[in-house]
Formats: structure tokens, C-alpha cells, sequence
């Protein structure tokens, strides 16, 4: 049992130096990822409603974001984990004290030596009989939240592959469904969703047992703990596994996004078709009556009849918008649409990302193969 109050801190330690640099090659490669369709123009989405436009690589960046700051949890926990050294059955250090014939310093240096030569800079000042279980509560807090954001990628992800758009890679013999050949399940992006659960259930399990340790010590954490640190640590290391794997062949498909954009885009194009008209002396509240009625019968053929949305063929088709004819390309442009993502992305991947990431040097390049 004494050894396991030493050993548990060092492995946990260990665990984190394993998991950091994989967390920074999923960074890193959706970094690639971000910058390659920086000013890709894609349809944006709130409430899983079509929203005004963003880019791809925009949005690839808000999965990075996430992970910065997981990248940064964990390197937090990692630096401010400390040894429990030598404190004795209930932290008093009162042995070692007998031992060395009621020598204070030599009991420090005692402690100071073995946090030392177990790789710690500093120990826990104070300890019962084992360090806090605080210390295992927050890096469960930690992986937990990885766990999240791993999470929400592979939803986005998984979202994106029903629609078409994006797709994880595939294998040319990978089997998408035993039931339905013809279909390519998102299975790497499902699986990290489903581990992801697990990981993220599994720091309650540490706000208990920190929660349920009496007075110096109870042993109803020991055999708890023994599973679920472990538990966490290998989840979170097949996820980022897995999420390498996926961050290294996603696929676009930049037609079918086209398509998307144009069944919604004359809708918000709207008001800058009424600016346009305005501009060349139209009045706007009799423009903005003309463009409801004609986006009202659009909405129509695309929800009733199941057909594309015609707005633009309406418009083009009434005089009343042809001062505008020969303008609506320019209007329809969807790069007009996507603001400042494509700097956002440059700015966000030079300033945040990349000085993060030089931490990891050499650590980057290894590859993630998985079995599907």
C-alpha cells in the first residue's frame, strides 16, 4: 500500500508527458486543415439552422480553439502536480522525525531528496496519509473537459457527413454498414463520441471519492481509483489516437457545399439586393414588399414542392429589379459574404496556435493508424 502512495503521482505524471504531445499533433493538424480552406465559404449554422456564412478552415479553428485550451489545462495540471514525499501514516512525518533523532532539517532533506530522485521539483507541504484527491479530481477535470471537446468535433463532424460536406477518411475496403454497402458511417468520428462519453462520466466518479475521504484517510478510494484514473488515461489516449486519424484525412467536398449555399444564399442576399435598388433611386419600403413576396413563393417551391430555390430566377424575371440584372452575380459572390474569416484564420493560427505548438518540436511528425 506505502509504495502506491509514491508511485501514483509519478505515473500520473508520466501519463500526462504521453498524452500532451498527441493532444498538440491534433492541434497541429487541423491547423493544416484550417489554413487549406481558409476562404472556403460554407454555410454557417445556428440552432442547426441556416445562418449567415463562415469559411471551413473558420470553423475547423473554433474545434482548435477548444483544444488550445485543453492543451493548456493540461500542461497547467502537469506543471503544478507535486511529490507527497516522505510524511509518514498520517502526513506528520513524526518516524521520520523519530529516526533521525527529533532532526528537523534532516527530515526535510530527507523528503527533499526523495521528491527529487522521483522527478519532482516540489512536494505537497501537507499531506494525510496520502496526497488530496483533489489532485486526481483535477486532472479528471481536465481529461473530462478534453473529452467534451473531442466531443463536439466529432458531432460537427459526423453533422457535416450527413449533409455531404466534409467526411472523415476511408478506407477503400472499410465496410460503412453490414446492412446498406452504399453507405460511408462516420464511424472513427462515432467512436470518439461514444469514448468521449465514457472519459467525461468518469470525473463525477473523482468528485466522490475526493468528496468521501475522512478526517486523514479512508481505503474506499484505493480500488475505485485504480480504475477509473486508469480508465481515463487510456480513453483519452484512443480519442486523440482517433483524432489524429481523422484530422489527417478529412475530406471536402466543395460542390456539395456550393449547392447548400446557393439553395440559402438568395435568401441572404436579400437586403443587399434592396440596398442595390435603393441606390439607383428605387424606394426601399416598395423593394422590401417586391423581395418578400417574391422570397415568400421561393420558400414555397423549396418546402412545398420540394423543388430549388428560385429566387433569383424571380427576380431576374421582374423588371422592376433590372437595374440590378447585371449586378446580381456580384451581389450572389460568396466570398462577399464570409467577412473577415479568412484573416481571422491567418491571425489565430500565427498568433495562438503556432507559439503553442513550438513547445512540441520533434514531437509532431508521428503518425495515428487505427483499425476500422
Amino acid at each position: 500500500m506505502f509504495l502506491s502512495l509514491f508511485q501514483d503521482l509519478i505515473v500520473l505524471k508520466d501519463g500526462l508527458n504521453i498524452l500532451l504531445p498527441k493532444l498538440a499533433r491534433c492541434c497541429e493538424r487541423l491547423s493544416k486543415f484550417a489554413n487549406e480552406h481558409k476562404s472556403l465559404p460554407t454555410l454557417g449554422f445556428t440552432h442547426f439552422q441556416p445562418a449567415q456564412l463562415t469559411t471551413v478552415g473558420k470553423r475547423a479553428c473554433l474545434w482548435i480553439s477548444d483544444l488550445l485550451q485543453d492543451l493548456a489545462n493540461l500542461m497547467h495540471v502537469k506543471e503544478n502536480l507535486k511529490f507527497r514525499g516522505v510524511k509518514g501514516t498520517t502526513g506528520t512525518q513524526a518516524s521520520f522525525l523519530a529516526l533521525f533523532d527529533g532532526d528537523h532539517e534532516k527530515v526535510e532533506k530527507l523528503d527533499e531528496l526523495v521528491t527529487n530522485m522521483a522527478g519532482f521539483k516540489n512536494a505537497y507541504i501537507i499531506t494525510g496519509q496520502t496526497y488530496s484527491r483533489k489532485v486526481d479530481l483535477d486532472i479528471l477535470n481536465v481529461l473530462g473537459s478534453l473529452g467534451a471537446s473531442v466531443h463536439k468535433i466529432c458531432t460537427d463532424i459526423r453533422l457535416l457527413a450527413s449533409m455531404k460536406e466534409v467526411e472523415e477518411p476511408f478506407e477503400k475496403n472499410q465496410i460503412g454498414s453490414s446492412a446498406m454497402p452504399y453507405k460511408r458511417n462516420p464511424m472513427r468520428s462515432e467512436r470518439c463520441c461514444s469514448l468521449a462519453r465514457h472519459l467525461m462520466s468518469l470525473v463525477a466518479n473523482a468528485q466522490q471519492t475526493a468528496a468521501l475521504q475522512w478526517l486523514e484517510r479512508t481505503l474506499d478510494d484505493s480500488a475505485n481509483r485504480r480504475i477509473s484514473l486508469a480508465e481515463a488515461f487510456l480513453t483519452a489516449d484512443i480519442i486523440l489516437n482517433t483524432l489524429q486519424n481523422v484530422s489527417e484525412g478529412l475530406v471536402v467536398y466543395p460542390k456539395v457545399i456550393e449547392r447548400h449555399i446557393k439553395q440559402e444564399l438568395p435568401f441572404m442576399a436579400s437586403e443587399n439586393i434592396i440596398m442595390a435598388v435603393v441606390k439607383n433611386g428605387g424606394d426601399r419600403q416598395e423593394c422590401h414588399e417586391k423581395v418578400r413576396v417574391l422570397s415568400q413563393q421561393a420558400a414555397s417551391v423549396v418546402k412545398t414542392e420540394g423543388g430549388d430555390n428560385d429566387l433569383v430566377e424571380r427576380i431576374m424575371n421582374d423588371d422592376y429589379f433590372k437595374v440590378v440584372h447585371d449586378k446580381l452575380d456580384q451581389i450572389l459572390d460568396s466570398k462577399t459574404f464570409i467577412g473577415r474569416a479568412p484573416e481571422q484564420v491567418t491571425k489565430f493560427l500565427q498568433e495562438e496556435v503556432e507559439p503553442k505548438l513550438k513547445v512540441f518540436e520533434g514531437k509532431l511528425d508521428e503518425k495515428a493508424t487505427i483499425n476500422v
